[in-house]
């Protein structure tokens, strides 16, 4: 009987896909990247919301005009360490209701995008710009040339977007994923792009000082636009409440995409001692030991922010970096053997397959070098992009690991049962 499509579904794409002679370093490569992805991109969604946290209170200023909160980096981590427990506490506890979670978190993000759309343009108290500003001004301040400045702002783009593919984590966990999977990455695109247009449009009139904003010290410009469209600390936290409930929800899916993705990798003898990290909790009904391990890697990685405040952007990039690397990998493999394998599949595209592949491609080679670079210079040793080092390291422990015991043992996912 065949299998459906693993956890872990780029990875095993890419051993289906490759030819027999290297689908096991294919898929192994693949599989790391994925991983690592999963791991760091869930990072990056909870410290990112720690860090917009801080700004929201930080809406409420004191009698000299600064924020009531001085979110010192052992305050940060604490509330991100927080926000990362309550995330797998609701993951793992609350594992049968999380498809009401998702499907609430929708609702809930267009009808908190619509309030604050109304707001702060019926309000804009310090004013609107027009059409020709909005879609028009371009004002570079990274200290990079005009157009790798644009390239670099990418990254935010990259990153709100990498996620999609984590979808295909929930493989097994959903009725006819062949079909049922693809039309939920397709329609995420359109919901996200839909959904994002109408929040940033309307932010984009109302935007106050692009330089102050730049010069924030959270890094986190959406609560200062919001108070200075409305004119008020206690309406800017009103409008901000349902962005802060989205950033909870986000978080709380990408760390159950991530666990799962570390246990079917595990499952397959993949990653070091997985013959804990594979064990699912009976009572639970979670893959709780791997949720653990993805966990316990994103507290240690947050500790980076005590040497570096751009701690986000390496996070955040080296998600993207993986991620994409991993997605390109199985897009790689059937373009460059003809699709001969794709041609059965129930959305075989034909001719426009091979432009959808080779754009695919061609991104993934900008994206690669474009998030490894650091998002202003001069550089200094706080503003260093610790993504590559991140990545690097991974790759290490991933072809020691194959060098190790992978070679002699590993023999990729499971593709039949008897």
């Amino acid at each position: 009987m065949r299998l459906r499509a693993s956890s872990i579904g780029v990875y095993y794409q890419a051993f289906m896909l490759a030819p027999s002679r290297w689908r096991r370093v294919a898929s192994w490569i693949c599989g790391w990247l994925y991983v690592v992805g999963n791991i760091t991109i869930t990072l990056a969604v909870n410290f990112g919301t720690t860090l917009f946290f801080v700004s929201c209170i930080n809406v409420f200023e004191d009698e000299n005009g600064e924020g009531v909160f001085a979110g010192e980096p052992y305050q940060v981590y604490l509330i991100f360490l927080g926000i990362t427990l309550l995330c797998n506490a609701v993951s793992a506890l609350g594992n049968k209701w999380l498809p009401w979670l998702d499907t609430a978190a929708i609702f809930w993000t267009f009808s908190g995008l619509i309030a604050i759309v109304i707001v702060i343009l019926v309000l804009a108290k310090e004013g609107r710009h027009d059409a020709k500003w909005v879609f028009t001004h371009f004002e570079p301040s990274s200290g990079w040339p005009d157009g790798w400045s644009f390239c670099v702002g990418l990254l935010h783009a990259g990153y709100a977007t990498s996620s999609t593919g984590m979808i295909i984590s929930m493989c097994e966990e959903v009725k006819e994923p062949s079909i049922q999977v693809p039309k939920a990455m397709v329609a995420t695109i359109f919901i996200n792009t839909f959904a994002g247009l109408l929040f940033l449009i309307p932010i984009c009139f109302v935007l106050p000082d692009i330089q102050m904003l730049i010069n924030l010290a959270s890094g986190q410009p959406v609560p200062p636009i919001l108070k200075s469209a409305v004119g008020s600390s206690g309406g800017a936290i009103g409008l901000l409440i349902p962005l802060m409930v989205l950033a909870i929800l986000c978080g709380i899916g990408c760390t159950t995409a991530a666990s799962r993705c570390t246990w079917a990798f595990a499952r397959d003898g993949a990653i070091p001692g997985s013959k804990l990290w594979m064990q699912v909790n009976k009572s639970l009904d979670v893959p709780l030991n791997a949720m653990m391990l993805s966990m316990a890697i994103q507290l240690l990685l947050g500790l980076i922010y005590f040497g570096s405040s751009a701690a986000f952007n390496a996070f955040s990039g080296v998600g993207v970096i993986c991620l994409t690397a991993s997605y390109a990998t199985p897009i790689a493999i059937s373009l460059f053997t003809g699709r001969k394998q794709v041609k059965t599949g129930r959305f075989y595209l034909g001719p426009l397959g091979i432009v959808c592949n080779v754009i695919a491609i061609a991104w993934s080679l900008l994206a690669l070098p474009l998030f490894c670079m650091p998002s202003m210079i001069p550089v200094e040793a706080t503003t260093v992009n610790y993504a590559p080092v991140v990545f690097v390291g991974a790759t290490l422990i991933s072809g020691i690991w194959y060098w190790v015991w992978g070679y002699n043992n590993y023999a990729g996912p499971p593709t039949h049962t008897d």
